[in-house]
């Protein structure tokens, strides 16, 4: 009777280790940061334009394609997507710790003896070998918990490339817009100034103007000349970074809306800084990578304790089937002394938490900074293309009336040039501005974490 209730209280211990253990190491809580409840700079107040995904943002169907095109095939983002898929498996790897593991055997035999007589005998086995590691500690457990949580920022990792590589086609597109823009400039001035050295040159023959004029006027046709040659090698050099984003060899880029033709929401509403711990997806990578380190302490401090193993033998004799067999097994082993070694593991696994604690605090404050660096891109952009945009008027009206002045002898051919470079100067700086409000708006979309939903990804 003793015997039999020793067995049965053997058997609930194991029961109870195998089911009831504890698990070692803290429990992950979102680390505490400054409270930032509004931007330093002004903004429009509503929904954020982080909200909106990118095919709304951006109207020009053209632009729309090429950012579908490198989304399919952009080699990084591709890249990316396989390195969740490699966390995927490793997760499954992982996770198969969590159940018994079933191998199978056999062996055969053959024997001839030659003594007396001629023996022949012959035997076959077959087994199933079940092994079961008790998860007393909950080492398994945190080794779980830290792959499900590095998959989830590879997860995260991809919706960032995702959001690079919109931001990235956009605004290349529309530095080639703008490219585009100034290079049609310089086409236009180089045929204005071309027309002005031929009634310059006519002026020269009936000897009404000094040779210094006439040069002036090939230098300033000069000038116009090297401009068109510098975009055109701009606009070849960006339609090739464009053809690298889309994965693809050099060609031509297509051309939708001019950059006066964009179409942008009227207002960049930007909603509250704590957002950004929901949305942006290099801080939740960050965070997910922080969560995966915090588990692996447990599993550090696991390993100083015994593990338990389970094992159980079946199998039989294919001569003979009464000759079965059958056998369980249990196996406890852990550290004795190794100097320490186990604790500094442990150690190690804090001090890389610490580190990733830094960068997690450190990605969330480069996440506000990028947002204030643009918004007050956004709004200055926008004033100082306003302000070009009347120099531009400006300029031409004082270069068509410096014209009709040097043309009644009012004024010298210099003052002509003099206004001439302004306005082709001010046309420039004009396009350039507008471009570079533009791809403010789309900096800030990315820095709010736009580009993708939310809702529509988890």
């Amino acid at each position: 009777m003793r015997n039999h209730y020793k067995k049965w209280y053997g058997m609930g211990l194991l029961l109870w280790v195998a089911f009831f253990g504890c698990t070692l190491g803290p429990e992950y809580h979102r680390p505490n940061l400054p409270e930032v409840a509004t931007y330093q700079q002004e903004f429009e107040k509503g929904a954020s334009i982080a909200n909106l995904p990118w095919w709304e943002l951006f109207q020009d169907s053209v632009l729309q394609e090429l950012i579908q095109e490198a989304l399919h095939s952009n080699r990084n983002l591709r890249a990316t997507l396989a390195r969740v898929e490699e966390a995927r498996a490793n997760l499954g790897i992982v996770r198969a710790s969590l159940f018994p593991m079933v191998n199978y055997g056999g062996e055969g035999k053959f024997e001839q003896t030659l003594k007396s007589g001629e023996e022949l005998s012959s035997s076959a086995t077959l087994g199933l070998d079940v092994s079961y590691q008790v998860d007393w500690w909950g080492r398994i457990h945190r080794a779980n918990e830290a792959a499900l949580q590095q998959l989830l920022a590879t997860e995260e990792a991809y919706r960032n490339a995702v959001i690079t590589l919109v931001a990235d086609v956009a605004s290349a597109y529309l530095t080639l817009r703008d490219i585009d823009n100034r290079l049609l400039i310089s086409q236009y001035t180089v045929e204005a100034r071309r027309r002005s050295l031929e009634a310059m040159e006519a002026r020269h023959r009936a000897g009404l103007i000094s040779e210094v004029d006439l040069n002036q006027s090939r230098i300033q046709l000069a000038d116009a000349e090297a401009a068109v040659k510098n975009f055109q090698r701009l606009r070849t050099q960006t339609e090739n970074a464009i053809n690298l984003l889309l994965g693809r060899p050099p060609q031509s880029i297509p051309r939708g809306r001019t950059l006066k033709e964009q179409l942008f929401p009227p207002t960049v509403p930007v909603g509250l800084p704590s957002e950004l711990l929901e949305r942006r997806p290099d801080i939740l990578e960050a965070e997910r990578k922080l969560h995966a380190q915090t588990a692996r302490i447990g599993v550090a401090e696991a390993l100083k304790y015994p593990q338990l193993n389970l094992t159980a033998n079946i199998g039989a004799s294919l001569g003979n089937l009464n000759a079965a067999f059958a056998s369980l097994a249990a196996q406890i082993f852990g550290p004795l002394y190794h100097a320490g070694e186990y604790q500094r593991r442990v150690d190690v696994e804090i001090a890389r938490a610490r580190q990733l604690l830094n960068q997690y605090q450190q990605t969330y404050f480069n996440a506000l900074r990028e947002v204030e660096d643009a918004l007050v891109a956004v709004q200055t952009y926008r004033d100082e293309y306003a302000i070009r945009d009347r120099q531009v008027q400006a300029a031409r009206a004082a270069a068509e009336l410096a014209w009709v002045r040097y043309e009644g002898g009012m004024t010298s051919y210099l003052e002509v040039l003099d206004l001439q470079r302004s306005l082709f100067t001010a046309e420039l700086k004009a396009s350039e501005a507008l471009e570079k409000h533009l791809s403010a708006i789309i900096q800030l979309y990315k820095a709010l974490g736009g580009g993708w939903v939310p809702e529509a990804n988890r």
